[in-house]
């Protein structure tokens, strides 16, 4: 047989459980714009039957569990998204600094210096006697390495930046690792005497996201020995457990130094690692890895600003020396009493010559004459020509499309390379906001939906309250009012 107050009992747990479907709506609704927030869903369970009189007699419903809806596999997904995307984004952004100091196609640009070094030489070659000729080719000469120094100052720059960059991601990566693990102690504790902390599962993804932009992760629940969630996880970077339960991470270290060391330079707690993608591994090849040929960015571009500089030397010196300056024709004698030779036009290229070395000889800066715009005549004299010979400056002006060849091979190149990473960029952009999409529409609040829950757990409390005022009145005639008939 049934309690007495089997009614009111029943009224009480409806109350009860429709009180705490209202107040979990009420805190999706709060936290509506909460970045990484999951929605929460009260999952009601009939409570046990009793049997009365041969029939199992329902006792009403209790909040067996508050769900966090989510999908693991989105999560999966979206890392493994989101670390291309961070890896992209820095390939990107390397190569467009490079393509911004180099400007081209502009008036600014070296391509637009070497033209005018160029034409120096053919205004030069149709008055080879003017000093005006030559003070422009001269300071042409200064503007084309001014330039290629700067090309090299500014590169190098960047590859200061990305030194600093990839300390500041390294120490980004270690205090993730360090929040993920406390966080894992707090849940722990909380599991273990049966809570739900929904919202530290929350703040943990959070931070789990953000690690996955940095570096390739991989998340693994821990068991205990019953196979029980003990809500903690463990979570791997490139191979290496960066966090292990609640035990302190394990430190991500990166030894910087001309170049990266990829396979040993990179280590969690001792061990070395292979990072596979993510923004930190974008950050490590641009500013180069061992070994790394054209994957290593900005050495590969410097490499190829210094060759320029060294091709364009070379060249110009050798067209240069096989001429004849003024001195030469006017017949000038060196302090040893011989005719004066002739002059490169740049200071000697030695073998580890870089674009920074570039610089005009000294003694064309104090001397104009010494500027080679002749050639040698066939008139008796191997070393003789007429004042008015513009030949050499002319010969001069013709390296122009081999230099020019391998400068458009060089940022041809670059182009190429920037516009895929930019591809690439968008495309992976696209397919992180695709299952972001996907994942809010799963663990996102709807305020529209959230409201009309609000509105049916509001009826059913209602409704429960009704029941409980009804059985209250039912108990009340029988307490109160089944007196003796009469009285």
């Amino acid at each position: 047989m049934t309690s007495t107050f089997h009614g009111i009992e029943l009224g009480k747990r409806g109350l009860s459980a429709q009180q705490t479907a209202l107040s979990t709506t009420g805190h999706n609704i709060s936290n509506a714009n909460t970045i990484g927030y999951t929605r929460q869903r009260a999952e009601m369970q009939a409570t046990p039957s009793i049997s009365n009189n041969g029939v199992q007699l329902g006792t009403g419903v209790n909040v067996n569990s508050l769900v966090r809806l989510r999908e693991e596999y989105l999560d999966t997904q979206f890392r493994g998204e989101n670390k291309k995307l961070g890896y992209y984004e820095a390939k990107s952004d390397t190569l467009s600094k490079i393509e911004d100091i180099l400007n081209e196609p502009s008036d600014d640009g070296l391509g637009h210096v070497l033209d005018e070094f160029w034409k120096g030489w053919q205004e030069l070659s149709k008055d080879p006697d003017s000093s005006a000729a030559r003070a422009v080719v001269r300071q042409n000469g200064v503007a084309v390495v001014e330039t290629f120094k700067y090309i090299s100052d500014s590169l190098e720059q960047i590859k200061d930046d990305l030194k600093n960059i990839i300390t500041t991601k390294e120490k980004e990566v270690n205090s993730l690792a360090k929040q993920i693990s406390d966080l894992n102690g707090q849940i722990s504790r909380l599991v273990a005497n049966d809570y739900q902390p929904n919202d530290l599962y929350d703040q943990r993804d959070v931070l789990i996201d953000q690690l996955s932009k940095l570096v390739d992760v991989k998340v693994t629940p821990i068991l205990n020995g019953n196979d029980k969630d003990t809500g903690m996880v463990n979570v791997s970077v490139g191979g290496g457990l960066l966090v292990s339960g609640s035990n302190p991470a394990n430190p991500l270290k990166i030894v910087i130094d001309d170049v990266v060391d990829v396979e040993n330079g990179i280590t969690i707690g001792g061990e070395p690692i292979s990072l596979e993608s993510g923004e930190l591994l974008g950050r490590i090849e641009s500013y180069g890895i061992k070994d790394g040929g054209s994957k290593s960015t900005i050495p590969s571009m410097m490499d190829k600003i210094n060759e320029l500089a060294r091709t364009f030397a070379e060249e110009v010196n050798k067209v240069h020396l096989s001429g004849l300056n003024l001195e030469n024709i006017h017949g000038e004698l060196d302090e040893s009493g011989n005719p004066l030779k002739s002059v490169e036009f740049f200071t000697k290229i030695g073998t580890d010559f870089t674009a920074k070395d570039l610089n005009v000889n000294p003694d064309i800066m104090v001397n104009l004459n010494l500027i080679s715009a002749a050639t040698k005549e066939n008139n008796g004299s191997p070393d003789q020509s007429s004042t008015g010979n513009g030949k050499n400056a002319l010969d001069m002006a013709k390296i122009k499309s081999g230099i020019g060849d391998l400068y458009r091979n060089i940022i041809g190149h670059l182009g190429i390379d920037s516009q895929e990473a930019q591809r690439m960029l968008n495309n992976t952009e696209g397919i992180v906001n695709q299952v972001e999409n996907r994942r809010q529409s799963i663990s996102g609040v709807s305020l529209d939906e959230e409201m009309a829950n609000m509105i049916k757990f509001q009826q059913a409390y209602n409704a429960a309250a009704r029941m409980v005022t009804a059985m209250d009145q039912c108990l009340d005639k029988v307490i109160n009012g089944m007196g003796r008939v009469g009285l």
